[in-house]
């Protein structure tokens, strides 16, 4: 422990040191770059983050397979205003020096000059929630992320269960997940919505204060979003927010898609294929400020419906539910101290292999996070928290951390 804590504070001393200094000298801009009398902004953001032990109980890891506190993540954003009514926007990113990945590229269009209506048309922002719009480093005071948008549960999209048996025997295992339908091979569980990938589409956004609406037509869905359909269906998304001042902010969530892509279906018995495999999914979150204060709440419903293979049967479609609440109070300018508490649970099925008893399918888990952040330049945030996580069953069932994240962007 004292040695993985001894290099967390080495990196975080050289980082705290380093970048401050860079920016301060002026080697490294401390501004959105404008190029072209401002018609091509160009931004970026670098986010590095180490723990003090490692995540033998894969509480932190996300769909890319990286842990979310031992996590480097370079971004480069950029748009480009066509005309006054036509925008291209996009975003790469790399983590843990991996290849390149397009996070966003998309069309803006803003059809009528004197109506609140935006169409934006490619890889384009969540609809669904109010954390992944908002899922930066320098956007979120703790480290960590929420349960519902980065802990892998059992269930993929290109492997199956065939029976409640088989399903049980994956609890709590989310980050190396077997089936006998589909890929025979061990890969990653899906989350309940991944704050990871942006899925591509086409979405419409209409309103202004107090009331916005936007619904979006995608490839993927919110656990599995996709550049290329991989099924033949489409996901149905839409959020309702409504704003009444500036310390109030309401939203309402939901979202129908396929989820199983069409080679696993293909694998499964006649009778089955002609079963709708989909995910639904249901969102409510607030955010209230005043004064120092800033608290958010957030809970998720989702679904996935399942074939019938071979008994057990898995009759009922496997629900889940995450509940999130966050807080953080600004101490003095530049210094502000944050928590959040998250629990995440999952319907019940039947096997044989707990003795016929119902047993949630997959193994309820809860954190708490808490540290706080410091700004040691405008566009410079050090953080330090500590985070708990514990869960009903798996192999490692408990784990703390201690993580310091270091945050710059222009």
């Amino acid at each position: 422990m004292a040695a993985h804590l001894s290099r967390v504070l080495a990196v975080l001393t050289a980082a705290w040191l380093l970048v401050p200094a860079a920016v301060s000298a002026q080697l490294l801009p401390s501004e959105p770059i404008q190029l072209v009398e401002g018609r091509i902004v160009l931004g970026g953001q670098v986010a590095a983050a180490a723990s003090s032990a490692q995540d033998l109980g894969y509480f932190n890891y996300t769909d890319y397979g990286h842990n979310a506190l031992r996590l480097i993540r370079l971004a480069l954003s950029g748009s480009i205003e066509a005309t006054e009514r036509v925008s291209v926007l996009g975003e790469i990113q790399s983590e843990n020096w991996d290849r390149v990945r397009p996070y966003a590229l998309y069309l803006r269009v803003r059809p009528w000059r004197d109506r609140p209506v935006d169409i934006q048309a490619g890889r384009i922002p969540p609809t669904f929630g109010a954390y992944a719009r908002r899922a930066y480093a320098v956007s979120d005071p703790l480290i960590g992320y929420p349960l519902a948008y980065q802990y892998l549960t059992s269930l993929r999209s290109d492997a199956l269960p065939a029976s409640a048996d088989d399903l049980l025997r994956m609890r709590g295992r989310g980050w190396s997940v077997r089936y006998p339908v589909g890929v025979a091979s061990v890969d990653a569980g899906l989350p309940l919505v991944t704050a990871f990938r942006w899925d591509t589409g086409v979405q419409v956004r209409v309103g202004v204060r107090p009331v916005e609406v936007s619904v979006a037509v995608t490839n993927g869905t919110l656990s599995n979003p996709r550049v290329e359909d991989d099924n033949e269906g489409k996901q149905v998304a839409g959020r309702l927010r409504w704003q009444p001042s500036a310390a109030l902010v309401v939203g309402l969530s939901g979202a129908r898609g396929a989820y199983v892509n069409d080679e696993t279906r293909e694998s499964l018995p006649p009778g089955a294929r002609q079963q709708a495999l989909t995910q639904r999914a249901v969102g409510l979150d607030m955010e209230v400020s005043q004064g120092h204060w800033l608290v958010r709440g957030e809970s998720i419903w989702s679904a996935w419906s399942m074939p019938s293979v071979r008994a057990p049967f898995i009759d009922d479609p496997l629900r889940a539910l995450a509940l999130s609440l966050e807080g953080r109070y600004k101490i003095r300018a530049g210094l502000y101290a944050a928590g959040r508490i998250d629990h995440l649970t999952f319907s019940h099925v039947t096997g044989t292999v707990f003795g016929g008893t119902p047993t949630r399918w997959d193994a309820p888990v809860s954190r708490w996070e808490a540290g706080g952040g410091y700004y040691v330049r405008r566009n410079v945030i050090g953080k330090l928290t500590y985070q708990y996580n514990w869960r009903e069953s798996g192999r490692v069932t408990s784990k703390a951390f201690l993580a310091g994240q270091i945050v710059y962007w222009f």
